[in-house]
């Protein structure tokens, strides 16, 4: 049997944490040695959340010794909505058994222009 987690995204906007509906939100499995492949696409509902996400994960065995392979896997998630930045929020760990929460938070675009994207990098765990 395969070693799986779990990724749940909840969409929102503001400090308020308003919920976003409609939001386009892509899971990518990043890969050192290829192209990332494409795991799920969901739109968030009316509360800003998605439907779990089972992801495939590196052997709980992993996180049992020092010397053991990286016991998470890593992704990748792009939050799309027209009117607001999009949100790349890169190197999610997810590990065997257990059920990650990424939050997204976007922000409104502004009428005069601006940054059209806004990227967060989630270094590695201390392990």
């Amino acid at each position: 049997m395969p070693n799986t987690g779990t990724i749940i995204t909840r969409t929102f906007t503001s400090r308020g944490q308003l919920p976003l509906e409609n939001v386009t939100v892509s899971i990518l499995r990043r890969s050192e040695t290829a192209i990332p492949q494409l795991i799920n696409v969901q739109i968030s509902d009316r509360s800003g959340n998605t439907l779990p996400v089972t992801v495939p994960t590196p052997d709980l065995s992993n996180s049992q010794g020092p010397d053991r392979p990286t016991p998470y896997a890593l992704f990748d998630i792009w939050a799309e909505l027209p009117g607001y930045q999009l949100l790349v929020v890169q190197n999610i760990q997810v590990f065997p058994g257990i059920s990650s929460i990424q939050n997204l938070p976007l922000i409104p675009l502004p009428e005069a222009g601006g940054r059209p994207s806004q990227e967060v990098n989630i270094p590695p765990q201390n392990l």
